[in-house]
């Protein structure tokens, strides 16, 4: 799908507040209701748009603790990368899973109320995945940045 500025300006709006209303995103990027309408529907059947969510305080419920884990597996066979991203996948506290270049670790982001949660995250949810061979935490001190728009 080849974007145009209109397109751009609708991306940016719905970035900033998913909640915008047909009505007033038109208003925002200079169009009427009905074409706004229907570039959004664009949009979302094209996948540009994969979904709307609300942005939750982790604080605020208590989730506090914000832990970056690389992990290695044993063997890297894509039998055992794949049963590991399965198995990772099912994780609530799993925030974020990237697969990284080099040994093949990978790095997870975890949010948990405190350590006695991570404790118990690490040595009854992590560490009983078959291949996992080492652990190693990062804690945040700090969120000196968070944002989920992206660059347009």
């Amino acid at each position: 799908m080849q974007l145009d500025a209109i397109d751009l300006r609708i991306l940016q709006a719905l970035q900033a507040d998913g909640a915008l209303s047909n009505v007033a995103l038109a208003k925002l990027v200079h169009l009427s209701p009905s074409p706004c309408l229907a570039r959004v529907k664009a949009l979302e059947r094209a996948d540009v748009i994969s979904r709307y969510v609300a942005l939750v305080n982790a604080a605020k419920l208590g989730l506090g603790l914000n832990v970056f884990i690389n992990i290695s597996l044993k063997t890297q066979s894509k039998q055992a990368l794949a049963d590991f991203e399965q198995r990772i996948a099912e994780q609530d506290e799993v925030m974020e899973c990237y697969l990284m270049t080099g040994d093949s670790d990978y790095l997870i982001r975890v949010v948990v109320a405190d350590m006695g949660a991570l404790e118990k995250f690490i040595l009854e949810r992590l560490t009983p995945i078959h291949g996992v061979e080492k652990i190693r935490s990062s804690f945040a001190l700090k969120q000196v940045r968070y944002k989920t728009a992206l660059p347009l």
